[in-house]
């Protein structure tokens, strides 16, 4: 993760995305990079416009989220109805131990 934080750094401060770049941000950090991972993030954003793909993120999130809500409601009906059953166990149990 540290490696893709280490490119938007360096896309936001306008600088080109290089292996010396991302490897002098991850030591800067005190992290040892691995050579091998800089060089695959490099060669992967090559040509990429990332504040596009940013954008597409950005509005992918924003259509998911309403799908979730009803899910939530659900399971707050769900837990309603499961806490309301749990009271009613309650008082019968109470009940019970009166003529028991």
């Amino acid at each position: 993760m540290e490696y893709v934080y280490s490119a938007m750094l360096l896309h936001s401060a306008k600088q080109e995305i290089s292996e010396d770049k991302v490897s002098a941000i991850l030591k800067s950090a005190g992290l040892q990079a691995d050579s091998a991972k800089v060089k695959a993030l490099v060669a992967s954003l090559k040509g990429v416009n990332i504040d596009e793909a940013i954008k597409q993120a950005a509005v992918q999130q924003v259509v998911a989220a309403p799908a979730a809500a009803p899910a939530v409601g659900a399971k707050a009906a769900e837990k309603k109805e499961e806490d309301s059953a749990k009271a009613a166990e309650a008082a019968a149990e109470g009940l019970g131990s009166l003529f028991g």
